[in-house]
């Protein structure tokens, strides 16, 4: 979200200071956290290394304390992620399927153990101290591809997939690509799960956690 205002891509580690700054509240947030702990290094020389994990998806995420629950057509939301929202909408045999805005959305799908190996991989890497990085599949998914890709996971290939667009949110960004060239060069990282393997590990937990109702 530091990259929220960027009109050309990849973004890349740098260029947050180039662009303008978040319109979001959301955004501004995270590029002020980034500017706090430079600050703490420059002030009283306490170490940091920035890392941004791009569309995180795995097992293991449940319904967050506080979460409001939205209704998105006929089905009940309370974690508002692409993935598993999708994943419970078609599950719970939702048809037409709702998504938000055109999907034309581009975002990097990235595997969560992926993100795990290269956050721990920057916590300890000495080249990495005042540094930031990208940490992030390079394989750029359209909201589109992703309803499509998951609809015919659980569906199969004779079931037509409907679409309906809702309103999407005020600041949904429309482009979210990260470079990942320094975190390779620097840190030897690349997220390598195909979008495709996320979701044949995900789409089996999400149907038991419905089945649960934990989600």
């Amino acid at each position: 979200m530091v990259f929220e205002s960027a009109s050309q891509w990849p973004s890349y580690e740098g260029q947050q200071r180039e662009i303008p700054p978040p319109v979001s509240s959301y955004g501004f947030q995270k590029l002020a956290v980034e500017y706090f702990a430079q600050a703490a290094w420059d002030q009283y020389q306490l170490p940091f290394t920035i890392i941004r994990p791009f569309n995180c998806v795995g097992i293991g995420e449940s319904r967050a304390l506080g979460d409001e629950e939205i209704m998105s057509g006929n089905v009940q939301l309370a974690m508002s992620h692409v993935v598993p929202d999708l994943v419970q909408k078609v599950i719970k045999g939702q048809d037409p399927l709702h998504i938000l805005g055109s999907g034309e959305q581009v975002r990097h799908y990235t595997y969560g153990g992926d993100l795990a190996a290269g956050i721990v991989t920057a916590m300890a890497h000495p080249d990495a101290l005042g540094e930031d990085f990208n940490l992030s599949t390079s394989e750029s998914t359209t909201v589109l591809e992703l309803a499509e890709l998951i609809w015919r996971k659980i569906k199969g290939p004779g079931v037509p997939l409907r679409l309906v667009h809702d309103e999407p949110y005020a600041h949904d960004v429309q482009r979210r690509v990260p470079s990942t060239e320094k975190a390779k060069r620097v840190l030897g990282f690349e997220a390598t799960t195909s979008l495709d393997r996320m979701l044949d590990e995900v789409i089996p937990w999400i149907t038991r956690a419905v089945d649960a109702g934990t989600i």
